[in-house]
């Protein structure tokens, strides 16, 4: 049945395939279900035992967590020293790589697979880093949990609550060599924690109330056991396909269901589904097209349709299978994927018994498949029941005569052909051109046409050219040897060739139906505009399957828009069901469980990133959008589709981007340039305008108050140019923070001070508890912040109002607050104004140019911090900025400290 040699192509790639491999090193992930399950210690543990064997071993980077079980199996191995990075004023250890490849040992342990690197390394991830490693030939020891598969990342995220930010993508994972399951109970790592072997007793109690509860851990021992036990799946599938074994492994439980044009195939489909949701294990469901199924009533195919869609619905594999008989291609299929399980319909026992039936077929070709039979659902009358089957026969697709006609032709012109050749050649060369007729028969038309060719051709062949001629008598009785193995080669070359013509016309759909996904994809990877898209769509879709089709795009607030120009007929599109259809992530319309009267199905186009529109389609033929096969491509020229406008879409934003950055570039050293040549003159006439304020009496009060408003506006002028040089500055990276411990109301204090001249109009009260923390911060810019939060409240409120300046602990950080009683700020505007060059009131009067809270949230976030800003419920504006709290260092006692400076103790 099946052809045992390899294919020498698949032998060559295996073998390049595998030289490459012999150049990697190797990968062992040792996988766990959550922190704490033992997989740094299981990984050390393996280490030490290769060590001991004298194999040269370094520790790229192990993280203990302070666990001594884990720091004792550290001794006596080489540790590299990690490399110090400078970020945002502090110094964090890496890895280092360059150092790792320059040491080139044959194993290094790289701890936590999923880490995100500090920026300025040369990966923003460590799983790149282990990439780098194995390319350079060295083998790695890593660790993993499962909430940071990618695959597994939203799902785990769901359960727990929590979402992982740090991810390493499957492939990664199943291109390991090796994964190692360390695995514990639930109750055993809850115990773990408990004894502080995991986290510190705080952060323990915390970590079991919020992550490590037992449900959330029964949860993910599961999903690692699953992805294992895929893992180890896959790998054997591999090994099967590597070493041509064709033998069913029943390793892992699952169906294969077996549709016919038979009524009651939607029972066995509703069993399979039940005993699959019961083993929890995937399904297939497949009907196999043979030359003899084509002749199908349109019921009966329609009956197929719907169970194949019964099938997809309750979550099968479906597959419409082209063969020459059933068993045989359902037996090839079953070995192809490993499926132990066939689940079929009991065949109707009619008055045929020597025909077997399709269950013992199977049984013959297969001793390793476990075949579940499942009892068809019949009509209970059986008068109903042959009524059916003969209406199923007389809807059969009746033969059409032409071909006939053709077949008694070219009988007949072989008889006359032969007629004339019969005085010059032997009866046994003429027999020759009867069978080249029914060859031909067989190749133009089908099995009925090639059939009665066969029998036409012994019937002329006897009556014209057989002595006695005229007359079906025979001189000789060898003769009706002749015409039985005459009849047997024609009939069996005929079956041949029909056989052969189908099988070309399957592959020539299939080929067609490739070449159409491939010429579209190529012609979509070099558009730029989302007109193309749609032209070339129109274009391939209609052409491929006889069809109207219209494409809606959604623009900003997703909204679909009809994409479609004159030049494209367009179905009647009902705007409502592609709305459902795009806000759904479903396909709706014909065929589908949502509004399946209508006529017109919508298939979302459904891109990587988010939903880009929704493909309405329309056929003259309704049916063939039911095959599986049309419309698993019609699904995927929705994917190109999608895919291609997305593209587009990205494409702008880059350019969009591009432009913008290059804006800001440009207005950025604009700005510094003209801050720098405009900070000198300024300087200058404060200082001339201050003296002429201060000098001894000589002027009088006019020319006084002149001095005095040219100071005024002076200063104006030179605080805005530092406005302008400083957010140049903080937006180039060239600030480097001065992070000192120091209280905070220091910093609130001096900023009152520097814009008493701005405040004395308006009360200012500063609201500071006694025990509030020291804060880590660079005074210099922190001042900065309240003193354009203050200037922002006196500026945008009335004369005596009052601003309050505020500070708490809250959420694990500092949390400042300058409170005004004023307006407010304007409806939506809460997070615009603190975008450059925005003012809180777009027609205002108040002078400034708009950067003053930028500059606040850019000096915020450069402490990592956030600041935002919302409206008093009882009127006025609050505006709030974090700090993170930290650890401050311990101060020393006042006995200490007196000791220090040589003095008794209790004298101050």
């Amino acid at each position: 049945m099946n052809d045992q040699r390899p294919d020498p192509d698949e032998l060559l790639e295996r073998v390049q395939r595998d030289e490459e491999k012999a150049r990697r090193g190797k990968l062992k992930v040792f996988f766990g279900a959550s922190a704490g399950v033992g997989k740094t210690f299981t990984m050390l543990s393996a280490a030490q035992q290769l060590r001991s064997q004298h194999l040269d071993v370094l520790v790229g980077i192990v993280e203990t967590h302070g666990r001594t079980e884990t720091m004792a199996l550290l001794e006596g191995m080489e540790v590299l020293p990690l490399k110090e990075i400078e970020y945002r004023g502090k110094t964090l250890r890496e890895f280092d790589l360059d150092a790792a490849l320059q040491r080139r040992p044959l194993l290094i342990l790289v701890d936590e697979l999923a880490h995100t690197n500090a920026q300025g390394s040369r990966h923003p991830k460590r799983w790149q880093d282990v990439e780098e490693l194995l390319a350079a030939g060295m083998d790695v020891y890593t660790t993993l949990n499962v909430q940071h598969l990618e695959s597994l990342n939203d799902v785990i995220g769901a359960i727990t609550g929590i979402r992982v930010r740090e991810t390493v993508p499957d492939k990664v994972f199943d291109q390991a060599d090796e994964v190692v399951l360390v695995d514990i109970t639930p109750d055993e790592l809850l115990q773990r924690l408990h004894d502080g072997k995991v986290y510190i007793p705080q952060q323990a109690q915390e970590a079991i109330r919020n992550f490590f509860r037992k449900g959330n851990l029964i949860a993910l021992r599961e999903l690692s056991l699953r992805r294992t036990a895929d893992r180890v799946d896959d790998q054997m599938r591999t090994y099967r396909q590597e070493r041509s074994i064709d033998k069913v492994w029943q390793t892992k439980e699952n169906l294969l269901v077996c549709v016919g044009p038979q009524p009651g195939s939607e029972k066995v489909i509703r069993r399979a589904s039940r005993l699959a949701a019961e083993l929890d294990v995937e399904w297939h469901a497949v009907y196999v097209e043979t030359p003899r199924l084509q002749r199908l009533s349109s019921s009966e195919r329609e009956r197929i349709l719907r169970t194949l869609k019964l099938a997809h619905e309750l979550g099968a594999q479906t597959a419409t299978l082209a063969g020459q008989d059933e068993a045989e291609t359902v037996v090839e299929y079953a070995y192809s994927r490993n499926l132990s399980k066939l689940i079929v319909g009991r065949d109707y026992k009619g008055w045929r018994p020597w025909r077997r039936s399709f269950t013992d077929r199977i049984g013959r070709l297969s001793s390793d498949l476990d075949i579940i039979q499942v009892v068809r659902e019949i009509s209970d009358n059986p008068a109903q029941s042959a009524r059916a089957r003969l209406a199923d026969r007389s809807e059969r697709v009746k033969p059409a005569w032409q071909p006939y006609a053709w077949a008694v032709a070219a009988c007949a012109a072989a008889t006359v052909l032969g007629t004339g050749m019969q005085p010059y050649f032997e009866l046994a060369n003429i027999v020759m051109i009867f069978l080249l007729a029914v060859v031909l028969i067989g190749v133009k038309f089908d099995r009925g046409p090639s059939v009665l060719a066969a029998f036409l051709s012994v019937i002329l062949f006897d009556f014209f050219l057989v002595p006695p001629r005229l007359s079906f008598a025979v001189s000789d009785a060898q003769y009706l040897v002749t015409f039985a193995v005459m009849l047997a080669v024609a009939l069996v070359i005929g079956q041949l060739t029909a056989n052969l013509r189908y099988q070309a016309q399957i592959a020539s759909h299939r080929e067609a139906r490739l070449r159409a996904l491939y010429e579209m994809a190529r012609d979509l990877s070099g558009v730029l505009l989302p007109d193309q898209i749609i032209d070339i769509s129109h274009k391939f879709i209609e052409s491929t399957f006889g069809v109207q089709i219209a494409i809606l795009l959604a623009d900003e607030h997703d909204k679909l828009q009809s994409a479609a120009r004159d030049a494209h007929p367009v179905p009647a599109i009902d705007i409502s069901i592609a709305q459902w259809s795009f806000d759904h992530n479903e396909a709706a319309g014909f065929g589908t469980d949502t509004l399946p009267g209508s006529p017109i199905l919508y298939l979302p186009l459904r891109a990587p990133m988010r939903m880009r529109g929704v493909l309405a389609i329309e056929s003259a033929h309704p049916r063939w959008l039911l095959i599986p096969e049309q419309r698993r491509q019609m699904d995927g020229f929705a994917a190109l589709i999608a895919t291609a406008l997305e593209r587009v879409h990205y494409i702008e934003v880059a350019q969009d981007a591009v432009v913008r950055m290059e804006s800001e570039r440009l207005r950025n050293s604009v700005l510094s340039a003209l801050s720098h040549d405009l900070r000198t003159p300024l300087t200058a006439l404060v200082g001339l305008t201050d003296t002429l304020v201060r000098i001894p009496p000589g002027l009088d009060a006019a020319q006084l108050n002149l001095a005095e408003a040219i100071r005024d506006q002076a200063f104006r002028m030179s605080a805005l140019v530092n406005n302008l040089l400083d957010m140049a500055r903080l937006q180039a990276g060239n600030v480097k923070l001065n992070l000192q411990w120091q209280p905070l109301e220091e910093v609130v204090g001096s900023a009152q001070q520097s814009r008493e001249q701005q405040l004395k109009e308006h009360q200012v009260q500063a609201t500071l508890p006694a025990d509030f923390p020291l804060l880590e911060f660079d005074a210099v810019l922190i001042e900065r912040v309240l003193c354009n939060l203050l200037e922002n409240a006196a500026k945008y409120t009335p004369p005596g109002s009052t601003i309050r300046i505020a500070a708490a602990i809250c959420n694990g950080e500092a949390q400042i607050s300058v409170t005004d009683n004023g307006p407010g700020l304007p409806h939506g505007s809460e997070e615009t104004i603190f975008e450059k060059f925005t003012r809180g009131e777009k027609e205002s009067a108040k002078p400034g140019v708009g950067l003053g809270l930028a500059i606040c949230r850019a000096i915020v976030e450069a402490h990592k911090g956030r600041i935002w800003a919302e409206n008093v419920p009882t009127g006025g504006a609050r505006f709030i900025f974090t700090l993170p709290l930290g650890t401050p260092p311990s101060m020393p006692d006042l006995q200490d400290e007196q000791a220090l400076h040589g003095m008794e103790p209790g004298v101050t």
